[in-house]
């Protein structure tokens, strides 16, 4: 049973930004893989991202960089056929639609097809948006992410709190209004000023996500680390709903033990 949800239609894009003309906040968390995604759409979540980040969470990269077009249709067809509810986002991956709009069009069509997802995610602003209007025009729907952009890390250098100077924040505001202008149904802001995530909410009409920017139209973070499986990784802005590293290691270790024991299985579990 879903939690506050009284509407059990699909989420679409419209419906989004109704959300957000309603004063509705918006609950965004990533998932990678059938199980895990079935859970999180039957418990109400309006949108599922399969995120890049799926190249730390899943694979152990230290950065977004290395996942890879097939691993993330992989990963985003196991999510789709899982979800009933949730509008399904998936990122495209580093080095897909940097190079040009026609192999960024190319890549998109080809993660729609084959995973069936509902939008695609780019990072960057003015410097994308060509790609960005040409992946709209062949019928995508694209949510834009500002701010802290992982796939930018070596350029950056750090993780840092983005656009904490003027010229960057300003830059910022003109990329929000030009991805909304393009038609961008939605945006991300990641790790910046809340002040400066409240005027862009305040300034577009489009749903604004934040993570790490405080109160924006809706939220969104990583499940393995707001369900506690991830230990090193403590940024201000997570907020851990459980402990799952501890209760597994537990389960595990009891199951170890029994196993060793002869305890599992007994009479009852066998044929």
């Amino acid at each position: 049973m879903g939690y506050l949800v009284e509407d059990k239609r699909k989420v679409t894009t419209h419906r989004l930004i109704q959300m957000k003309q309603e004063g509705k906040k918006i609950a965004m968390l990533t998932s990678y893989d059938y199980t895990t995604a079935q859970i999180v759409d039957s418990a109400g979540m309006d949108i599922i991202l399969v995120g890049d980040s799926a190249s730390n969470v899943m694979a152990g990269n230290v950065t977004t960089l290395p996942i890879t077009l097939d691993q993330m249709i992989y990963h985003a067809k196991a999510v789709v056929r899982a979800t009933q509810r949730a509008l399904v986002v998936c990122d495209m991956p580093f080095g897909t639609y940097q190079v040009n709009p026609t192999e960024g069009v190319t890549n998109a069509i080809r993660i729609m097809k084959e995973s069936h997802c509902d939008a695609l995610k780019l990072e960057g602003g003015v410097e994308i948006i060509d790609t960005v209007k040409k992946i709209l025009a062949a019928g995508i729907p694209v949510m834009g992410h500002l701010g802290l952009t992982p796939q930018s890390i070596n350029k950056f250098g750090t993780y840092t709190v983005r656009a904490r100077e003027e010229a960057e924040a300003e830059k910022l505001v003109s990329d929000a209004h030009a991805l909304e202008e393009a038609g961008c149904f939605a945006i991300v802001l990641e790790k910046i000023p809340a002040a400066l995530a409240e005027r862009v909410t305040k300034e577009l009409k489009i749903p604004i996500i934040g993570i790490g920017a405080g109160q924006c139209d809706g939220q969104v973070l990583v499940i393995a680390d707001m369900l506690g499986m991830t230990k090193d990784f403590s940024p201000k802005f997570l907020r851990r709903y459980a402990d799952l590293n501890s209760i597994m290691t537990e389960a595990i270790g009891n199951y170890i033990t029994d196993v060793k024991s002869c305890d599992f299985p007994n009479a009852e579990e066998q044929y």
